[in-house]
């Protein structure tokens, strides 16, 4: 298999690797930059669990390819954490217990960061169908959803209902 230098922006940071052509983000990020933080769950783009953002949008890192990210952006759940705060997000997700065993919440939080990044005021409706293609066996959805909610109008300085 032929490998190819990519240049990536990762959470702010440069990385240059060589890679080869069949290597997905997901390995890319886990083994090539130890990021562990995005996990693989199915590993056929079903579950949601390795979500990251690539030039904005929420996409699963299993099917995404390492070279597609050459010359692009992106975010894992290590890049949203801020100056040493928690994102608004991460906070709800805490606050509204919305984590449980933890092993979709990075996926989670990453599709609901590309959201609110997209969108800052959704209505219930338009959180559940953005999060749809991220699966949880532990919380129901209910507290994912208000945490996101919260997390929105937190962040748009709207109050809270």
């Amino acid at each position: 298999m032929t490998k190819k230098t990519i240049k990536v922006k990762v959470n702010g940071k440069y990385y240059e690797s060589e890679v080869k052509g069949n290597t997905t983000l997901l390995d890319y990020l886990r083994n090539h930059l130890s990021l562990t933080g995005t996990k693989e769950g199915c590993g056929s783009g079903d579950c949601g669990a390795c979500s990251v953002i690539v030039e904005g949008k929420a996409v699963n890192s299993c099917l995404y390819l390492a070279i597609d990210a050459d010359k692009k952006e992106v975010m894992t759940i290590e890049g949203l954490k801020a100056n040493g705060e928690l994102h608004p997000l991460q906070r709800a997700f805490i606050d509204e217990g919305a984590v449980q065993c933890g092993f979709c919440t990075p996926g989670m939080l990453m599709s609901a960061k590309a959201l609110l990044d997209e969108n800052p005021s959704p209505d219930e409706t338009e959180i559940r169908h953005s999060m749809a293609g991220n699966l949880c066996r532990c919380t129901g959805y209910e507290r994912i959803t208000k945490a996101v909610f919260h997390a929105a109008q937190e962040i748009s300085g709207r109050k809270l209902k």
